[in-house]
């Protein structure tokens, strides 16, 4: 389908920006970028009860925040007035950028915990900045998903997906991998949002080469900047091949668990994203593969008043909720 029209109505604030890169370094044109992400009437998200924890890890304490549905205790309840399935979550970022706050990451645990009844873990693991490279984030993630899984009684839980967005989605899927080989045990689902799997995506099909051919250059993820990014968190050129634990379309994706992949159409990391769920499938792993129409990289920043990014919430949510008898 065509660019979401509330998307296509902002274009003319990109005027002038040659390219996303220019638009994310230049000063002069950052206020431009910001005025196209930002939507001022958004309804703000959903109450929800949060608490810290700090969770040791073996580079430091790993921060987490964790939600749960307002007025209900994460501790302190007895199991059946507390939520029963938790989500372990990874913003994304680039691996350099974002935080707990991030709308990415706030935001979607907020909508997922009214929509779901579940219990959100959200993970501040380290960033690829300052001489940090893999695999300190992915240590981070490791154990706070370990932390989680240790305390599921004390957190009212009773099954535990794990899941994350863009770079996020790398971390959360690297995660599943290391826990299949080290402790024998795997999440109950996994959900990829627009993840980037490839340290170098495969070529783009026709479709998405069509529709990346209809967005500015202020709109597009460069080669460049996707290279970047891997490069940087590698600590390695992109040349090198990565480990599977790195860039998990690298690795062997027999035995994990249910997994949704959550494309945006208009996306240079949907070649990563639909390539990775062939692999899966090729694995005999049970995988659902979405397209979000009309949406961009990084939608899960958007108000949930769009309605792909409604649907999408629900259909993350739907997964998470207990199923009937």
């Amino acid at each position: 389908m065509p660019l979401h029209p509330d998307i296509a109505a902002r274009v003319p604030l990109l005027d002038g920006i040659p390219s996303l890169e220019a638009g994310l370094s230049d000063p002069s044109m950052r206020a431009q970028m910001e005025a196209f992400d930002d939507y001022p009437d958004a309804p703000p998200p959903p109450a929800a009860t949060t608490r810290m924890v700090s969770v040791p890890g073996p580079h430091g304490p790993v921060p987490v925040r964790i939600y749960t549905p307002a007025g209900k205790s994460p501790a302190g309840q007895s199991p059946d007035t507390r939520a029963g399935h938790a989500l372990v979550w990874m913003h994304g970022g680039a691996f350099q950028f974002g935080d707990l706050d991030t709308k990415e990451a706030d935001w979607t645990a907020r909508q997922l915990v009214q929509r779901a009844s579940a219990t959100i873990v959200s993970v501040d693991y380290r960033l690829a900045v300052n001489g940090v490279h893999y695999p300190v984030p992915l240590d981070d993630v490791v154990a706070a998903i370990r932390w989680v899984q240790a305390n599921m009684a004390e957190l009212g839980i009773t099954s535990l997906s794990v899941g994350g967005a863009s770079a996020g989605a790398n971390l959360a899927a690297a995660a599943a991998l290391r826990l299949r080989d080290e402790d024998h045990w795997v999440p109950d689902q996994l959900v990829l949002v627009y993840p980037l799997m490839h340290a170098v995506p495969p070529a783009p099909s026709a479709s998405l080469r069509t529709a990346l051919s209809e967005l500015p250059d202020a709109m597009r993820l460069t080669p460049r900047m996707i290279d970047s990014a891997s490069e940087n968190y590698l600590g390695t050129s992109s040349d090198v091949p990565a480990p599977g634990y790195a860039m998990p379309a690298n690795a062997d994706l027999d035995g994990l668990g249910p997994t949704l992949v959550m494309n945006a159409e208009y996306d240079e990391l949907r070649a990563s994203g639909e390539t990775f769920s062939a692999l899966l499938a090729a694995c005999g792993v049970d995988v659902e593969q979405v397209k979000i129409p009309g949406m961009l990289h990084g939608f899960l920043n958007l108000p949930a008043t769009l309605v792909p990014v409604d649907d999408a919430l629900d259909r993350i949510a739907a997964r998470l909720r207990p199923k009937g008898p």
